[in-house]
């Protein structure tokens, strides 16, 4: 039960300390110089309790430091480069300012000032992803009961400006993948196995046409590869990560995805593997047949980028040329959309979505086309009225000798059986007649 405790301190002044019990039933106490103030506090703390939302101050001594190592100790559900980048994230930008913070000291606008004091050294996008980690430890200790809310939320960030992506036409692609498997001057302290290479000319090719993660290629296998079928089972992935090697796992999004291969590429795909196992990997690398490292390879990459004129061109960019070169050939957004592994639609088209402005022109053609058509139809409705009027009429001569056999005269084709009242009378007449 909550009470009220009055005390002397030394100097004679009076004081009211506040005593009350934690739910988990630990004994908690406060101290104040008003009574008002105590008695405000405590009726706090017994609404919070009853509403669910009281927190243990208690609890909320703990460093950030601290907080932060169970915190990212928790984090086994994400990819080890993940889990690798929050730890750099930590141990250079998060610890040295938070580390020996009590997480009730953390105020709303230290985090500000600690944030707009990244943005002078750092890249927007680089102070989102620092201030991101932040933001969820202070989440976790808010689930914890440690504390009442995030100070990190509603917090003004950098704006990130989107970089132009750079596609390469079909031409391009052609050009690069020449270059990169068989350079035209190649470096004299290059080895043999690097100056031809035709492995490298059909990486570049299966990146530019397929859109799959480049760890993503250096992980099939040829029992993935169903060039009968021009598909490719995208189901693993291998990183570099460092102090662990290469790390397998599964696609970014964890879900294996079916990716289509253009015929003539199934064809080229099939030279390559005519001699492999089914778990061989299809690009293997050259010496030791191990998974191929992306920046083993961007050394030839990049001067055949330079060679064909087009600098400072990253292996990763040929998905966006991927992505563009189906847009282009008329692949609709879920089709690019499972093409590339994305996770919704939405983000396919927060990506590529300029790029299917070029076929607007299409839907109003096809549009066009369409009304021109119903009203075409329409208009053929129309005209059947006037066809039946301009018909010849019959005589009653003709309609009587166009009585069908077994209708009496005093019946219409159309007669349930009886004859009509005015074919009666005319009947009777004609009898008397005679």
């Amino acid at each position: 039960m909550a009470s009220i405790e009055k005390r002397l301190r030394r100097d004679g002044r009076t004081s009211w300390r506040a005593h009350y019990r934690a739910p988990s039933g630990a004994q908690r106490n406060k101290t104040f110089d008003r009574k008002v103030d105590a008695e405000r506090f405590l009726a706090g703390v017994e609404h919070s309790k009853i509403v669910g939302s009281y927190v243990d101050p208690m609890l909320a001594r703990v460093t950030v430091g601290e907080w932060a190592a169970r915190w990212l100790a928790g984090q086994a559900h994400v990819k080890p480069s993940t889990h690798q980048r929050y730890a750099g994230i930590l141990r250079n930008q998060v610890l040295p300012r938070w580390e020996s913070t009590k997480l009730s000291s953390v105020s709303h606008a230290e985090v500000q000032d600690w944030v707009t004091s990244l943005s002078r050294s750092h890249s927007p996008a680089t102070v989102q992803k620092v201030h991101r980690v932040l933001s969820l430890i202070l989440d976790l200790a808010v689930k914890d009961g440690r504390l009442a809310r995030n100070v990190a939320q509603g917090v003004n960030l950098p704006p990130v400006t989107k970089h132009e992506h750079r596609y390469l036409n079909h031409d391009q692609v052609d050009d690069l993948a020449q270059a990169t498997g068989y350079p035209a001057d190649p470096s004299k302290h290059s080895s043999y196995d690097t100056r031809n290479n035709e492995m490298y000319r059909l990486v570049v090719l299966f990146l530019a046409y397929t859109g799959v993660r480049f760890g993503e290629m250096a992980a099939l296998r040829v029992a993935r590869l169903d060039l009968a079928r021009h598909r490719a089972v995208v189901a693993e992935s291998v990183t570099p990560v460092q102090g662990q090697g290469l790390v397998w796992g599964t696609p970014k999004t964890h879900q294996r995805r079916d990716v289509p291969i253009p015929p003539f590429l199934s064809a080229e795909l099939a030279v390559l593997i005519r001699d492999k196992e089914p778990d061989d990997l299809v690009f293997g690398g050259i010496r030791n047949g191990q998974p191929l490292r992306v920046s083993t390879f961007r050394g030839s990459f990049s001067v055949a980028a330079a060679a064909i004129g087009v600098p400072d061109l990253h292996p990763h960019q040929l998905r966006h040329t991927a992505a563009s070169l189906a847009i282009a050939s008329g692949a609709d957004v879920k089709v690019v959309q499972q093409m590339l592994g994305h996770a919704s639609a939405a983000m396919t088209l927060d990506t590529y979505g300029h790029l299917f402005e070029d076929r607007l022109d299409e839907v109003g053609t096809a549009m066009d086309a369409a009304r021109a058509a119903v009203q075409q139809r329409r208009a053929a409705l129309r005209a059947v009225p006037a066809v039946a009027n301009v018909l010849p009429t019959t005589s009653e001569a003709e309609k009587e000798e166009a009585v069908p056999p077994g209708v009496t005269a005093g019946q219409d084709r159309f007669s349930t059986g009886y004859p009509r009242p005015d074919s009666n009378r005319r009947y009777r007449l004609e009898r008397a007649a005679c």
